[in-house]
């Protein structure tokens, strides 16, 4: 049982990881591709990028320190 978890907080792990990248380079997509157009009616195409590029940071850093924690607590 203590395998199965391992490997799903793994996966979790490398999911958060795998989606915070996707994020980032969507949103640096968004800053130089989409200046000063309209986001489907979200706001600016600019301002949008930045606030994924930062939650695509955060989520990646927190996808990295969670497979490390997993790792070195045996967990995984």
């Amino acid at each position: 049982m203590a395998e199965k978890q391992g490997i799903g907080l793994a996966l979790v792990a490398f999911g958060v990881y795998i989606v915070g990248g996707l994020g980032t380079f969507g949103g640096i997509a968004l800053i130089f591709f989409m200046k000063n157009k309209d986001l489907w009616g979200w706001g600016e195409g600019r301002s949008i990028g930045y606030l994924s590029l930062c939650v695509g940071l955060c989520l990646s850093i927190l996808g990295v320190l969670l497979m490390r924690l997993f790792r070195n607590r045996g967990i995984a």
